[in-house]
């Protein structure tokens, strides 16, 4: 947890002074029993009224003032915690935006997101404790057992004892749960992982009927996390008992030989009440101590997790400018030169050896049997992973030398799986060009097949968008993604399967639109559909990772046996 200290760098004042005005609330609890102490002997023994209403005003004055140094210390500590909180979850949030696909796929999205929430949380809450507490109980403890000591030592003997077997108890019970607290946060990231998954597939799971059987693996997996919360709260359980125990002893013992003081004349009755209110405190504060531990430990667990999601490095690393003296002679806006590529942790290769050109201003279709290659392809140009072997050229300069953002602003991309973010249609259009006009947008939705459901609804472009775009059909959500990709106007635009959810009709008013209206625009098409891309300048047919054929359709269909298959399997169709 102190590798985070850096986050606390803005919140010097607050951590310093912060734990200062609670010490002060602390020095002036330890006062009180001597106070309580003066009254009985002096007030009390007495009669003396007007002594017990002047030492009384003094307790409250010393409460009073311990108060609004407290509240002090609090705002503090919430100042700090929450702003040190919110540092390191933005910069966790930029950290996982700057890493790439292959460390994405390889954490997983359930565990990120519990790391951005739950584990932060955890951070803070450590943070706001420690600054409350991690001075008042440890002085409290060793204060109370002074104060007891200038009182009467053969009597603090009886503190002596006990407050080690209170520690004692105490480092057994926190010995017992701490570790589990670790297994907490790992089973509550397979229960995020698990509603994510349920969430997000809703219309699958009813598709199937299988709502009972996730209803039971959900149940399943929040009973394992409830039932190890159960064996930290059985275990946390004996601690009250036990200290209680040990603390009544320790009274009883107070009051067996201070009665006995007390009658010799050694000790006053007013001490051995003293006597009793420190043990009560020291009890008290070795309790809220023990509290403060399982609270730190579980914001150290917290800390651990996010600290290693920022100690893993991009793969992809991104240079500060385009490296424009690597320029290569080159006439091919794309050029891949003997790629190959494998995922991380896998032992084949998912494209082998693929050599291709693809000039500016071409239609370029990509297809292949599922499984091919075809997504991975493309998602090497912009650079989403990096080529294992070979080299990938975009304008004759070697996309490993672009700046990322330099590169993607050349690329229109609309994934496979159409993505759309809560708001209006309007904002999600001008995600690729925030300066884009009313006619830039109005000429994409027209190429994209889009303006007619659009002027159906009632607000137009200011129709709102719900989270990942479910009030649109699947059609109308690829129609959207292309659209957003055409306000970008792109040199070079990819559609990954992006008109699979389109009718056959829609779909070739689509192409026929790109055709006529992106002629400074290079278009790569990944396709299942032969009729998609039967009419490109070049198709790229792709099996098990290698190129099968390059050519026209009327060239393919004499001359590559996988083109010839796959045409010929959708035309009987």
């Amino acid at each position: 947890m102190l590798k985070l200290i850096y986050f606390m760098k803005d919140y010097k004042k607050e951590s310093i002074l912060g734990p200062i005005f609670k010490l002060i609330e602390a020095i002036l609890e330890l006062f009180i029993p001597i106070v309580m102490a003066k009254i009985i002997d002096i007030g009390v023994y007495n009669k003396d009224i007007n002594y017990v209403f002047k030492m009384g005003g003094v307790l409250i004055l010393l409460g009073a003032i311990g108060l609004i140094f407290a509240i002090i210390c609090q705002y503090y500590a919430s100042i700090a915690s929450q702003g040190a909180g919110t540092s390191i979850r933005s910069k966790l949030y930029k950290h996982i935006n700057g890493l790439s696909y292959s460390e994405i796929d390889k954490i997983g999205t359930p565990t990120l997101i519990t790391r951005l929430v739950n584990d932060i949380n955890q951070i803070q809450t450590g943070i706001a404790m420690l600054i409350r507490l991690g001075t008042r109980s440890p002085f409290i403890i060793i204060g109370s057992i002074i104060m007891a000591l200038l009182i009467d030592l053969k009597l603090s003997i009886i503190f002596l004892i006990a407050t080690p077997l209170i520690a004692l108890v105490i480092y057994l019970v926190m010995s017992k749960s701490l570790p589990l607290y670790k297994v907490i946060q790992e089973k509550l990231d397979s229960l995020s992982l698990i509603t994510r998954e349920n969430l997000e597939g809703a219309r699958v799971i009813k598709a199937f009927s299988k709502e009972e059987s996730e209803k039971s693996r959900f149940e399943k997996s929040a009973i394992d996390l409830a039932n190890t919360s159960i064996n930290v709260g059985k275990i946390s359980a004996i601690l009250n008992p036990i200290t209680y125990m040990i603390m009544n002893l320790a009274i009883i013992a107070i009051l067996w030989f201070g009665g006995i003081n007390v009658n010799i004349g050694s000790l006053t009755q007013g001490e051995v009440i003293a006597f009793i209110n420190y043990i009560t405190q020291i009890l008290l504060s070795l309790i809220v101590f023990s509290q403060l531990i399982v609270i730190l430990t579980k914001g150290a667990t917290s800390a651990n997790r996010v600290l290693e999601i920022l100690n893993i490095n991009t793969s992809i690393m991104d240079n500060k400018e385009t490296l424009t003296n690597k320029v290569k002679n080159n006439d091919s806006l794309i050029e891949f030169k003997n790629v190959s590529f494998s995922y991380e942790e896998s032992n084949e290769y998912s494209l082998k050896d693929i050599n291709f050109k693809i000039n500016k201003n071409e239609t370029i279709g990509i297809i292949g049997g599922t499984g091919s290659g075809k997504s991975t392809l493309i998602n090497l140009i912009p650079r989403f992973y990096d080529v294992s072997k070979g080299e990938i050229l975009v304008k004759g300069i070697n996309v490993k030398d672009y700046k990322l953002n330099s590169l993607r602003k050349l690329i229109g991309i609309v994934p496979q799986k159409a993505v759309l973010f809560k708001g209006s249609i309007l904002d999600n259009l001008k995600w690729g060009n925030e300066n884009a006009t009313i006619n830039e947008i109005e000429d994409a939705l027209n190429i994209s097949q889009s303006s007619s459901f659009i002027n159906s609804l009632p607000d137009k472009y200011n129709a709102k968008v719900m989270q990942g775009g479910k009030n649109f059909s699947g059609g109308q959500k690829q129609r959207l993604t292309i659209a957003r990709a055409l306000v970008r106007n792109p040199e070079i635009l990819i559609l990954d399967d992006s008109s699979s959810a389109l009718d056959f009709a829609t779909d070739a008013a689509l192409r026929k639109n790109l055709k006529e209206n992106t002629k400074d625009m290079t278009v790569l098409i990944v396709s299942q559909r032969a009729s998609s891309i039967m009419n490109s300048d070049k198709i790229i047919v792709l099996d098990n990772g290698e190129i099968a054929g390059i050519g026209t359709h009327d060239y393919l269909l004499k001359n590559c046996e996988v083109y010839s298959e796959i045409y010929s399997s959708q035309l009987n169709n």
